[in-house]
């Protein structure tokens, strides 16, 4: 069953790195000559189709472009793997930027897109005019990433993709409460099948290979204390990764963000429910 009554448009661009252009994957909802664009930047382990709910909500005001990562869903794997890291993203997200024709863009990010959308709302001449952090901050709760490093770059290989689609419910638990079609949304669009038949995750496993390498979360706050656009911040409200306390000082410094707290949800809300959806669409729906 399809999730959303639409498709997007799929659609790519050269990117570059130190080692050799790339080819970059994004989806496009919306009128193509609209010029409200929203650029929309999933997590570490993610692909641009999680953004598939909050694309067909948005697509009567605002183009959405939602981007596949290097390394993830349907962008090239990058030649070397210390290159997944954030230079190389951004340099990405900035051609995507161009690509859109778009003086301005609305940004929402989940994780390491929302860490990704603070480093460029905090740049000066920024083009990000608001700003949506899903559930990460400017403090990263070590024991989280010591949770997803658990897993994550791992890439076991399993027989079935129903053996596959249990292993995802099961580390991306902290999701929430999310139907069958959800899931199975979550699954298939993160899934990939091996020539022998087997199926793993749809990323390359050795973007773990930087994540690993950084001893400690970096501190962001002198970025966030830059940030001048409305920004919202989403909170899971069982979130390891974004604390009570972070989000907090979120609202208090910086952008002042407005802070909203996604029940049943730890890291993080996937964007996909009626409530989590029409949060987002209205903080980006409101006048300037």
């Amino acid at each position: 069953m399809m999730l959303t009554r639409t498709t997007p448009r799929t659609k790519h661009f050269p990117s570059l790195s130190p080692h050799g252009f790339h080819r970059v994957v994004y989806y496009d909802w919306g009128a193509a000559d609209n010029d409200h664009v929203v650029i929309c930047v999933h997590g570490i382990g993610r692909n641009g189709r999680d953004f598939d709910v909050l694309a067909e909500a948005l697509a009567p005001t605002h183009r959405v472009l939602a981007v596949d990562m290097p390394g993830r869903g349907q962008s090239e794997w990058l030649r070397e793997p210390m290159d997944y890291v954030t230079p190389v993203y951004l340099t990405a997200l900035t051609a995507l930027i161009a690509r859109s024709g778009a003086d301005e863009v609305s940004w929402v990010g989940t994780s390491m897109g929302g860490l990704l959308g603070m480093i460029m709302g905090a740049q000066p001449g920024t083009p990000v005019s608001r700003l949506v952090v899903n559930d990460v901050g400017p403090s990263i709760e070590p024991e989280a990433l010591a949770r997803i490093g658990q897993y994550f770059g791992l890439a076991p290989t399993f027989a079935t993709y129903e053996q596959l689609a249990l292993y995802v419910r099961t580390i991306s638990a902290p999701f929430g409460p999310l139907t069958d079609e959800q899931w199975e949304h979550i699954t298939r669009t993160n899934a990939r099948q091996l020539d022998d038949g087997r199926w793993t995750v749809g990323y390359d496993p050795r973007i773990a290979i930087p994540f690993r390498a950084q001893a400690v979360a970096p501190d962001l706050w002198t970025l966030w204390d830059a940030i001048a656009c409305p920004t919202l911040v989403l909170r899971g409200e069982h979130s390891d990764l974004l604390s009570q306390a972070t989000a907090q000082a979120m609202s208090e410094r910086g952008p002042r963000a407005r802070v909203a707290e996604i029940p049943q949800v730890g890291h993080a809300p996937m964007l996909m429910s009626p409530e989590q959806v029409a949060i987002v669409v209205e903080f980006l729906r409101e006048p300037v």
